[in-house]
């Protein structure tokens, strides 16, 4: 588990001591993670859900302009991933329940020396804003620090 897509694709789908033995393992391998949850129909309010907890826990500096740049690129890419390309929540009458997370770390382990990394996964239900309309979505998004 050193790939750090996999690694926060798997820290965001666990739950309970499976999400506790799968941060262990990456913290031992380099990693810092951060895990939330935001609910919206506004794209706005998710970005921002993002950043700010990955400034509050210490992922990214608060006054560090490359950070917060590449973890940017990284919920786009994330988000393109959830939204499947028509970038868009609100104002297409769709809404989003998601639990993201955050790592930081080697791309791949100590494999390659290639500097710190930023990986972001959204992971939960996107539809019209009806219960029991929605479906599952996840996203992945990965950007050089």
């Amino acid at each position: 588990m050193e790939q750090i897509g996999r690694t926060a694709i798997m820290y965001t789908l666990a739950d309970g001591e499976m999400e506790e033995q799968i941060k262990t393992i990456a913290v031992e391998n380099g990693f810092k993670m951060i895990k939330g949850k935001v609910g919206s129909m506004s794209t706005e309010k998710i970005f921002a859900a993002v950043e700010t907890a990955a400034q509050r826990e210490g992922l990214i500096g608060k006054d560090h302009y490359r950070d917060t740049h590449a973890l940017y690129h990284a919920i786009l890419e994330a988000f393109t991933g959830i939204c499947r390309g028509q970038l868009g929540l609100g104002d297409m009458l769709r809404t989003v329940g998601l639990i993201f997370t955050v790592v930081r770390g080697p791309r791949a382990g100590d494999q390659l020396d290639d500097g710190e990394w930023l990986a972001v996964v959204l992971y939960g239900t996107i539809g019209a804003p009806i219960k029991g309309y929605e479906h599952e979505t996840i996203g992945l998004g990965l950007n050089h620090l």
